[in-house]
């Protein structure tokens, strides 16, 4: 069983600094995979990763080494599994070093009610499109993705890279449009694409009425880092989705609330 040396380890500047890095970069993974499929992968490599370490190698040969080779490959199998992650992880770095990045966190601590009131006026164009299909029992699929990844979504949509707008969004879900069977993504305050394509959650304890348009809508908030509203065809029921799990029928007040808290 591997042992480690600590009487090495001084409490110094750097070592602090060392440890509040670590603790960064682990929070930020965190973000990042929480509430999706990787989530439960990594909580798989820990359980693997921490009975290398219990189990004696002296009674146990057998399983020790089937461990022992598991994480001899481990940083490999890690790239492997998580290779998108990786890949949106650097993707974050990169944004948040951005100055248009640190502008908007100026904005958020010393102009609050200014970010609040252009929040709103981001968001009212879904909100009216939302309740204007909910009377018309219009299904449509919005995601909000919060780090537009082209390699995820643009492999099976239609690329608009539009002004959201109330007009945009229904034209596209009207039943007649040939854009109107997928899902529309939202990034960055523009209507990314539209016709997309998801993957689906393999829930097996979803009610029954659930078609694939909920479906697609729970299962890219398990994939990514996004938030999802689906408006049923069959009852106009609205229902919003983050990281793998839905809420049904909500109002539009809750729903204003959420897209507040999420956009």
């Amino acid at each position: 069983m591997p042992s480690f040396d600590f009487s090495s380890f001084k409490i110094t500047p750097f070592a602090i600094l060392d440890i509040l890095l670590l603790a960064i970069i682990i929070y930020q993974l965190y973000n990042l995979i929480r509430g999706t499929i990787a989530a439960n992968i990594f909580i798989g490599l820990a359980i693997i990763y921490a009975l290398y370490f219990i189990v004696p190698e002296s009674r146990m040969p057998l399983l020790a080494g089937i461990l022992k080779k598991v994480a001899d490959v481990g940083i490999i199998a890690v790239i492997v599994l998580f290779q998108q992650e990786i890949r949106r992880f650097l993707l974050l770095m990169g944004k948040n070093a951005s100055l248009q990045r640190n502008k908007a966190w100026w904005l958020y601590f010393f102009g609050k009610a200014e970010t609040e009131k252009n929040n709103y006026a981001r968001i009212k164009p879904i909100i009216d499109a939302c309740k204007s299909m909910k009377q018309t029992r219009t299904g449509a699929l919005i995601v909000f993705a919060k780090y537009y990844d082209e390699q995820f979504y643009q492999n099976s949509c239609e690329v608009l890279d539009a002004r959201i707008s109330k007009r945009v969004l229904e034209s596209i879900f009207q039943k007649n449009s040939p854009l109107h069977d997928g899902a529309v993504v939202i990034s960055e305050n523009k209507i990314k694409s539209a016709s997309c394509i998801l993957p689906v959650t393999e829930k097996a304890d979803l009610p029954a009425q659930f078609g694939l348009r909920h479906r697609a809508g729970i299962g890219v908030t398990e994939a990514n880092d996004a938030t999802a509203i689906i408006v049923s065809e069959e009852t106009g029921e609205i229902s919003y989705a983050k990281q793998g799990r839905i809420k049904m029928d909500i109002s539009f007040a809750e729903l204003e609330k959420l897209l507040n808290k999420d956009f």
